[in-house]
């Protein structure tokens, strides 16, 4: 019988503490939300494992180290509107609900889409709304947002997504353009343009849908 609470501080102490993940609120958030209830069934032994977990059409859950570093530098408040974007069955959602005031999470894959509000309704997390819809197009009806995610690797940002950022709102996401390892991004929105900066090296899958556009070949 797996002791999920113990794994699950573990995971913190080994995994998220231990790779420059500082701020308080974002480590109790990982304490509090069991990772285990996010995985599928004959997975939920392998919950607290340091890489990322499969769960159906070529989605994953995101390595729990990379989607902390992820949200310490997007740097959600208590005053935030987040867009979850490929949200799968919630996780990054229910941390991200411990740390902002609304949280919108967008999926495109139904299935996952109804285990995500079932998850999320079970947790009593009513500060977040699970919607459908292509993943590269975001969620204009309630943009704008301080804070965006895109859970998994990207090839590149849609500019449609970029637009949905507030003036100063921050976007991060797992980066990769082409073959080799990815990069955790952060990006920041400034008037009509949006900077971006590496934080670290991530092999994080790719998102579906945001796979790199094939070049013409002779």
């Amino acid at each position: 019988m797996v002791d999920y609470a113990a794994a699950r501080m573990n995971m913190v102490d080994s995994q998220i503490r231990t790779n420059k993940v500082t701020n308080a609120e974002l480590i109790a958030a990982f304490e509090s939300v069991p990772r285990e209830a996010f995985v599928p069934e004959r997975l939920t032994g392998v919950a607290y494992v340091d890489h990322d977990i499969a769960l159906s059409n070529g989605r994953y859950l995101m390595e729990p180290m990379v989607l902390a570093r992820l949200l310490q530098e997007a740097r959600p408040g208590p005053a935030d509107v987040v867009l979850d974007v490929g949200c799968g069955t919630g996780y990054a959602t229910a941390i991200l609900a411990k740390l902002a005031a609304t949280v919108v999470a967008l999926e495109s894959d139904h299935d996952l889409a109804v285990k995500a509000t079932k998850v999320l309704g079970d947790l009593g997390i009513d500060n977040a709304i699970v919607v459908e819809g292509p993943l590269p197009a975001g969620w204009a009806a309630q943009a704008p947002y301080s804070v965006i995610l895109l859970n998994g690797a990207v090839a590149e940002v849609p500019e449609a997504i970029r637009r949905q950022l507030v003036d100063g709102g921050r976007l991060v996401t797992v980066q990769k353009p082409g073959a080799g390892p990815g990069r955790g991004v952060l990006m920041r929105r400034s008037g009509d343009t949006a900077a971006g900066r590496t934080v670290f090296d991530a092999a994080t899958p790719i998102l579906p849908g945001f796979a790199p556009t094939p070049g013409f070949v002779f």
